[in-house]
């Protein structure tokens, strides 16, 4: 199961689990969405429901007929600026995203949780290193690492296993029309702004969509449970701590 399932990180890991031979649900807000992803592939079971709803628990559930090997949350953000700027509110709405988003989704499968099953957030490293301007994403992911903390602990012993992952900027359509933006605001040239976020990475490069569902697809092996409870680095080096 993916929840956000039509954004570009999301759509991307949906498809190539698909491709490996697994059946997908794929959950997101839009029907229309889903339905274009599940062209992609007869393995892709569209889910409409909204996580920043508790409606979604019962949505979600319902969709199920069996164990899930996989649950992960891979919704991403609306919300931007610093302390400063960020509508207080919009605290609260990146926290019911992100934080209560992924204990629906847990709600939503526990009961088909098995021994083996992994559970796993995309959070992102802005939650361990923020930036000034990332009030919400700072703050959510760093709420987020310490949720899946706890449900480790609590679903470890049942058997299931669980990962953070936590990627810095990726190179998405996204992130390139905000690049764009940026250097238009700011009367600089694409090409410099987007080596401002290269120079961030010790790969000297962003990683790809590609690479992080690699990463998703890896975590089912059997051997991953040695990584139970981690937050795993996928940033090309973008986090500079230690531990």
């Amino acid at each position: 199961m993916v929840v956000g399932a039509t954004g570009a990180m999301g759509s991307v890991i949906t498809e190539r689990l698909a491709r490996t031979g697994y059946r997908v649900v794929a959950v997101a807000r839009s029907a229309d969405e889903l339905e274009k992803l599940a062209t992609s592939s007869d393995r892709i079971v569209p889910c409409v429901a909204d996580i920043g709803s508790d409606d979604a628990v019962d949505t979600i559930r319902s969709s199920l007929d069996g164990p899930v090997r996989l649950a992960l949350f891979a919704a991403g953000l609306p919300v931007r600026g610093s302390a400063d700027s960020i509508e207080p509110s919009a605290l609260a709405l990146a926290a019911n995203i992100k934080v209560a988003g992924t204990v629906r989704l847990l709600h939503a499968v526990r009961d088909h949780l098995r021994t083996g099953s992994s559970f796993v957030a995309i959070a992102g490293s802005l939650g361990a290193e923020p930036g000034p301007l990332d009030a919400g994403p700072g703050t959510a992911n760093a709420a987020l690492f310490n949720l899946m903390r706890q449900i480790s602990k609590l679903y470890g012993p049942k058997g299931v296993v669980t990962h953070t992952i936590a990627p810095g900027p990726i190179d998405t359509p996204r992130l390139r029309s905000l690049v764009e933006t940026q250097a238009g605001e700011s009367e600089r040239s694409v090409e410099d702004v987007w080596a401002d976020y290269r120079a961030k990475t010790s790969l000297g490069r962003l990683p790809t969509l590609d690479e992080i569902a690699w990463l998703v697809e890896t975590l089912l092996a059997p051997e991953a449970a040695v990584l139970h409870g981690a937050t795993l680095a996928a940033d090309g080096g973008v986090r500079h701590s230690l531990l």
